[in-house]
């Protein structure tokens, strides 16, 4: 009981603090923008009592760069990962969703690598969430059924016998079955009727986020292709930084309002996992210096899953090991009169007053240099900083260079469907 309560409390935290900026919608007023928080940050009832540390931050993201892996050379996305342990492979940033007639909210964590919204609903064996979707309470719910489109389009389809779609799927290190749902997705001030997602009635595993997933990435079941009509294949999103006290972040849909001065660069297609934001990095700049990067590292190939992606469920960038060790080196090259360390799992780590070098990263028509805050992660006592990028995790297709939230933060970043680019610009969303 006292759980239920606490948990109640924190709910009605999330739902009413003005003074935590912790409602749903963007105090900017712009109608179709939702607020972002930070799983960790005080707007959040995923929030950790004890800080998190490197080293399982990079343990989470070494599953997720395997998954993101597994998906890019053409598997199935719910293969397995890394069996023997439990893998957190959740991602780390949560907007409000409200979903049915009347609005049920729920807090569910973006991820642009992945297609299929869905959510825990009532009488679910597993899962964890105490907030739960009730589709009986909604008067627009419909179940899907197995001749429908959408269903051929859900991963790994099954049919009951009263001829109602279901799906399952592994999601890091959890499993769930899920019943193919229609129901009326409310996002800011928008209402989207008849939005398919996926009513969780079983999961294993403690991979999940509490409250479910919106998928971001470009497959048919995704938010994006949902809404073409509505948000015309655009939006963009600014992610605050994980330690501010301000939360501010925003996940804006459609075209208006989006940021008119941008350096884009073109989308990539990959046919055999088209749900991927693959973009063509040309080069990385450390200071001054065009770093000596083997172009297989970076080059942009289909039929392996090689190139570079954006990922907002990523926490550190991580580049294949030649593009590491080559932007690592000329790194230390550059820090004068000091010896790097390893900290964390971090292998280019300095100790008291050091100058840094910049870091660009060169993509096909624009560059971005990244600002200090998105370059370096610094211990709890601040007096050790480190470089917060890491190789690729050595297994049987490290090939992805993946682009992560903390060098996203404090841009805002555009997904822009209908002219096939990407755009960043600097943002202060924290």
């Amino acid at each position: 009981m006292r759980i239920q309560l606490l948990f109640l409390f924190i709910s009605l935290l999330i739902l009413n603090s003005e003074s935590l900026n912790c409602n749903g919608n963007s105090p900017q007023g712009h109608p179709s923008d939702l607020r972002v928080f930070h799983i960790d940050s005080p707007c959040s009832p995923y929030k950790q009592p004890n800080t998190v540390s490197w080293e399982s931050t990079l343990t989470k993201d070494n599953a997720r760069l395997q998954y993101l892996s597994s998906l890019a050379v053409g598997k199935k996305p719910w293969v397995p990962i890394a069996s023997g342990r439990s893998i957190v492979q959740s991602p780390t940033y949560i907007v409000r969703a409200n979903i049915g007639t009347p609005a049920q909210p729920m807090l569910v964590a973006l991820d642009t690598s992945n297609d299929v919204t869905w959510v825990p609903c009532s009488a679910c064996v597993g899962c964890a969430s105490s907030v739960l979707f009730d589709p009986s309470k909604s008067s627009s719910s419909r179940t899907v059924q197995c001749e429908a489109s959408q269903c051929k389009q859900a991963p790994n389809p099954t049919c009951t016998v009263s001829k109602s779609c279901g799906f399952n799927m592994t999601y890091g290190g959890s499993t769930i079955t899920a019943s193919l749902t229609q129901d009326t997705l409310t996002l800011a001030n928008d209402a989207i009727p008849g939005y398919t997602f996926g009513c969780i009635n079983k999961a294993t595993g403690t991979s999940l986020p509490a409250q479910g997933l919106m998928g971001l990435g470009r497959g048919p079941l995704s938010l994006i292709s949902q809404t073409q009509n509505l948000y015309k294949s655009t939006f963009s999103y600014c992610l605050p930084n994980s330690k501010s006290s301000s939360f501010s972040g925003t996940l804006r849909l459609g075209p208006k309002f989006q940021p008119v001065r941008i350096k884009t660069t073109p989308l990539l297609k990959n046919p055999r996992r088209s749900s991927l934001y693959y973009v063509n990095m040309v080069g990385i700049r450390v200071g001054n210096k065009i770093v000596d990067i083997p172009p297989s590292a970076l080059a942009f190939n289909p039929a392996t899953g090689a190139g570079t992606i954006f990922d907002s469920g990523t926490v550190y960038t991580r580049l294949v090991e030649p593009a590491y060790v080559a932007v690592r080196n000329e790194f230390r090259r550059r820090v004068k009169n000091a010896n790097a360390t390893s900290l964390g799992g971090f292998d280019t780590c300095y100790s008291g007053s050091v100058v840094f070098p910049s870091v660009t990263f060169m993509f096909a028509g624009m560059n971005v240099t990244l600002p200090p805050d998105n370059l370096l992660i610094h211990s709890s006592s601040g007096s050790t900083s480190c470089l917060a990028m890491a190789a690729a995790p050595n297994n049987v297709n490290s090939v992805l260079n993946v682009i992560a939230s903390m060098q996203q933060q404090n841009h805002r970043v555009l997904i822009d469907l209908p002219n096939s680019r990407l755009g960043i610009s600097r943002e202060t969303c924290t």
